[in-house]
């Protein structure tokens, strides 16, 4: 495909159709990437490998395979939402040869999946967010297919016995909520008022630029039905997710969704204010109330990704604890917007 980035014809691999390979073939590979996420981002990946091992031995899971001399030495695949595909995944890792590099295979694999996508007159849009990826990693292959990038952080906290009793955490934190509100934990009733809620909240928001899902009321049920079901961002923690919520009204004022990545780490996967409220401490009395009931739990760490972009979040999450761990890319590419480049 014209414009993409150049595939080194030196490379010993061979790229072949995901499609023709099973679980127990890609089992190895998704051994080693659950250990790269166990390293860097304190994430037991096993439940998500699980998940994609059950969806490979269907065959109709859409990616390629990089062989190196017969042995599977990476993968790419996405998945489709209507006219968006979202490619969910890319790992390498080299079994006989020091050259090519991981990164290289990847950005390989990445070339196939990007031509194949945008080749495809179904598909007018392309997201991913590479969590596991360091920033710029596959900058070249992604700025070559006409992607925008935004830079995320994955940000952490340690968590101590006393939580409330952090050093300077009295002073940021307000005291009481607002007359008329009330915080109580998540309940299944929720999923209407929550995608009401996300909806509204990222109406202009860059993140609905990253992740199309919040542009709609339907998308953003999608978005919660992935979290709260699948354990591609853990497995969902009802007890130390949150709502506020305001007598008389159907939309929830505030939401945090708060997942278990490992037994003894939690991940903060959405937390939202509606524009109505904000400026009242509310995300901060959800965080503090998230993290009071992790550690009663003895969960010792929490996580949380935010874009860099997003100035006020960032911010508030610092002064709340979190330090940034690791950043990583979100990609975005549209039909309309690559035919006026």
């Amino acid at each position: 495909m014209n414009g993409l980035w150049p595939v080194t014809s030196t490379l010993p691999l061979e790229i072949l159709d995901l499609r023709h390979y099973s679980a127990g073939q890609l089992r190895p590979i998704l051994e080693q990437e659950s250990l790269v996420w166990a390293e860097r981002l304190h994430w037991d990946y096993r439940a998500s490998a699980e998940l994609l091992l059950q969806y490979l031995d269907s065959r109709v899971l859409p990616g390629y395979v990089a062989l190196d001399k017969g042995d599977v030495s990476g993968y790419v695949f996405c998945v489709y939402e209507e006219s968006k595909a979202v490619i969910g995944d890319v790992f390498a890792s080299i079994v006989r040869h020091e050259e090519p590099s991981a990164v290289d295979v990847e950005n390989r694999l990445l070339h196939f999946l990007i031509e194949l996508l945008q080749n495809s007159p179904g598909v007018t849009r392309i997201e991913s967010q590479l969590l596991l990826h360091p920033h710029g990693s596959h900058e070249q292959v992604f700025a070559a297919g006409g992607f925008a990038t935004h830079r995320r952080l994955f940000m952490e906290m340690e968590l101590g016995p006393l939580q409330g009793t952090r050093p300077g955490a009295e002073a940021r934190l307000p005291g009481n909520l607002a007359p008329g509100l009330e915080m109580r934990r998540w309940r299944e009733t929720d999923f209407a008022s929550a995608g009401r809620l996300i909806s509204a909240a990222y109406e202009g928001h860059l993140d609905a630029e990253i992740n199309d899902q919040y542009r709609t009321v339907a998308g953003s049920l999608r978005f919660l039905h992935n979290i709260v079901r699948f354990p591609g961002c853990g497995i969902f923690d009802p007890s130390s997710s949150f709502v506020i919520t305001a007598p008389g009204q159907e939309q929830l004022a505030g939401l945090l969704l708060c997942s278990r990545i490992r037994k003894d780490v939690g991940h903060v996967t959405q937390l939202c204010v509606s524009k109505t409220y904000r400026g009242r401490g509310l995300a901060t009395l959800m965080l503090q109330a998230c993290a009071e009931e992790l550690v009663a739990h003895g969960i010792d760490e929490v996580t949380l990704t935010v874009t860099e972009a997003n100035a006020g979040a960032v911010s508030l999450y610092r002064a709340f604890g979190f330090h940034d761990k690791h950043s990583f890319d979100a990609v975005v590419w549209e039909r309309r917007a690559a035919h006026a480049l």
